[in-house]
Formats: C-alpha cells, structure tokens, sequence
C-alpha cells in the first residue's frame, strides 16, 4: 500500500459520524492503563531467560509473546504502546462481524458496496454485479486482507460508520483500551492506532471461533470472476504458505499479517507444538524485507523452548461480556489518555466510536443486544485449493 489518501466525501462523513474527532497518527505513550498487570505498563524488554543472542536481534518497536490457553504473556517489548494497524486491524473487524452471517448465504455486490476504498488498498477483486456467498467474502478478507471485501461486508452490517462503532465497542468490551477505530479495514488513517497487547487479544478471541480459525489458516481458495470463472487466491501470510523466502513455521495455523506505508510490517502469528498454543505479535520492525515474520518465527521458537519456564509478567484478561474483571487505570491515567487522544477521552469531547452507537449502555450491552447475536453460524472452517495465486500480493512491502 501507499500512504494515506484523502477520502471520498461520503466515506469520510460515515467515518466522521462514528468518530468526531481521531487521534494522532502514533505515540510513544501506552494507554495508561494497567490491563493485563502492572508489568506491562513497563518500558522496554520485559521477560525471562530471554538470551541476548534473541533480544539483539529484534528491532520491533514492539512485540508480545503470551500462552493462547492460559493468557500468560511470557515476553513483551513495549505491548502497550499505540503504533498503526494496518490490516492486523481485520482480526478486530472478523471478531465483530463474522458471526452475523450464514457463510452459504449469497450477496449481489453493487457499486456503492465498493466506493469510498482508499486509494492504494490492498484488494482481492471483488466486482460489483457478481453474486459472492458469505466464505468467499471472508477468505478475500482473510487470505488477501481486500480491503474490497471488508467494505461489501461492512455495507451488508448496515454501513461504514455502524461497523466502525461496532468495532470500537468489541474493542471496549474486549478491553483492548489502546485501540481507536476509524475505518473498518485498518488502512492508513488518522489516528487509527492499536497495540501488541490488543491485537493479541483480538487474535486469542478470533481463534475461539471455529470458523475464524478456518478462514486464518486456509492457504489458497478459489474466487468467483466473471460468469462461471474463478482465479485462485492465496494466503499473505508468508509464514503460512512459505513464500518470497520465508521458511514455513512448524505447527502455524494462523493469524494476520498487515502493512502501509505508515505502520510498515505488523503481524500476529498463533502455532501449535505438543499441545501448546503460542500467539505472537510484531510491530513495526526496523529492517529487513522479512522481518516482521523472521522476529515473530524467533519469539515462537523461544516460546516453544526456553519460554515454556519463563515467569508470567501479566495476562490476556477476558472480554467484560464473559465475565472478565474491568481493568483498573493507573494513578493519573484518566489525563494521561486525555492527553493523547483516547477514545471517549477528554480530547475528543468525551466520545468515541461505539459511544455514537452505543450509548449510555456501553460496550457490553451493544454486544448483548441482537446485533451481536444474529445468525451465528458454527460451520465446519472452510477449506481452499493448493495452487498457485493468480491475484496480486496483498500487504506486500514494496
């Protein structure tokens, strides 16, 4: 992708009636709340019998290494710092949407479904007057990150502005409080920011659904074209598929991987090895065509080892909607958050995405209501063909 691109009128009224005022593009300061434990609000490589042969070698300006069963986070290098998405973002938009749609049913894709895209997205070519079921949809979300097939989607779930504000609440009810949501597809947009900390959350929540689990591990599917034509697509996650000289991960089924010209390389990776789930998160890394997934086979590889006796420095805490204990905030948090911007802050009226949807009821009564409980679907995880891709690179640094 390039850097941002004005938005067409109508796009950024919706994203403006979901967002009055965004933040700054990045910061250096986390959040200022203590979610997950003390620890974490640390700055720096916080962690365990981590070697410096490991540590000298990452150059992400921030990372996480946590146990997907437990919540344990074992390692972490600033996991609270808010840095740009990019489209590690569509973990948040699957864990808000999926569940509202059968994946057999058929939708008929139209102009307006498509306007409003930015400029340089990436895209997985969606047409407008082709009839798509629901799983081709998401495998164009998750194996290409089509920005295309993010927004038809966001247009079937009433709108631009309705998922954005959906997707904020999700983020408050999974207390990802770094996070500020501006559109739904993670592209370069002012101030739309997340962290280490809250797209592992996203990914822990995402991979309890079955079908989420499917979609993030398929490596290559078959996508409708014109008439009774198809062309095969293929995952971008290159440690999933072993492509532009990454090394397949052993036992990896999933996440997310991202990248704009802001946020550069961001990703979150999940393996499995003798039963034991790991989930990684890099952002940002300095150098290196590779890197984001190099630093991120090295975190899981020290996880699967060493890591499996390093002392826990906090925990991936619950969603508020099951049952999880609402973080608490550090002593001045309130003006520290004020100050940079946070969602429902000072700083932009004391609004926020999913308060203009929300309301008064908050994050977890929008997710209990029908909206969130519409036509859940538990289908067996969808499936793709082996093959080669005939789409272009989605996410790829150029």
């Amino acid at each position: 992708m390039h850097a941002s691109h004005p938005l067409s009128r109508r796009t950024a009224l919706g994203l403006c009636a979901a967002a009055a005022i965004p933040l700054a593009t990045a910061t250096d300061a986390h959040a200022s709340t203590v979610v997950g434990g003390a620890r974490l609000a640390r700055a720096g490589i916080q962690g365990t019998g981590l070697p410096k042969a490991l540590t000298a070698k990452l150059t992400a300006a921030a990372w996480l290494v946590a146990d997907c069963d437990s919540g344990e986070v074992l390692a972490a290098r600033d996991p609270h710092r808010r840095l740009a998405p990019a489209s590690t973002l569509k973990m948040l938009f699957a864990d808000t949407v999926l569940g509202k749609f059968e994946r057999a049913e058929r939708y008929r894709v139209t102009d307006a479904d498509l306007a409003g895209i930015p400029s340089g997205s990436s895209l997985v070519g969606v047409k407008p007057g082709i009839t798509y079921t629901v799983e081709q949809l998401w495998q164009g979300v998750f194996l290409r990150s089509g920005n295309d097939a993010v927004h038809v989607l966001a247009h079937m779930n009433g709108g631009i502005a309705r998922t954005v504000a959906e997707m904020q609440a999700r983020a408050e009810d999974l207390q990802a409080l770094d996070t500020h949501v501006v559109s739904p597809d993670g592209f370069d947009h002012k101030g739309q920011l997340s962290s280490a900390y809250d797209l592992t959350l996203f990914a822990r929540h995402g991979l309890k659904d079955a079908d989420f689990r499917a979609y993030c591990a398929t490596r290559t599917a078959d996508f409708p074209a014109r008439g009774k034509k198809t062309f095969q697509i293929q995952n971008t996650d290159r440690l999933l598929t072993g492509t532009y000289g990454v090394k397949t991960y052993d036992g990896l089924i999933g996440v997310k991987n991202g990248y704009t010209s802001n946020a550069g390389n961001t990703f979150t990776g999940a393996a499995t090895r003798g039963g034991r789930t790991l989930l990684v998160t890099v952002m940002h890394p300095r150098s290196g065509y590779n890197a984001v997934y190099e630093e991120t086979a090295a975190l899981l590889d020290w996880g699967f080892g060493k890591g499996s006796s390093a002392r826990a420095l906090g925990t991936l805490v619950d969603p508020l909607s099951e049952g999880g204990a609402k973080a608490t905030a550090t002593p001045g948090g309130a003006s520290a958050r004020a100050a940079a911007g946070a969602p429902g802050s000072a700083a932009d009226g004391g609004s926020s995405a999913w308060g203009t949807l929300a309301g008064a009821g908050g994050a977890v009564a929008l997710l209990a209501g029908g909206a969130w409980a519409l036509r859940r679907r538990r289908a067996a995880g969808a499936t793709g063909v082996e093959g080669a891709t005939k789409a272009n690179e989605a996410d790829r640094p150029d």
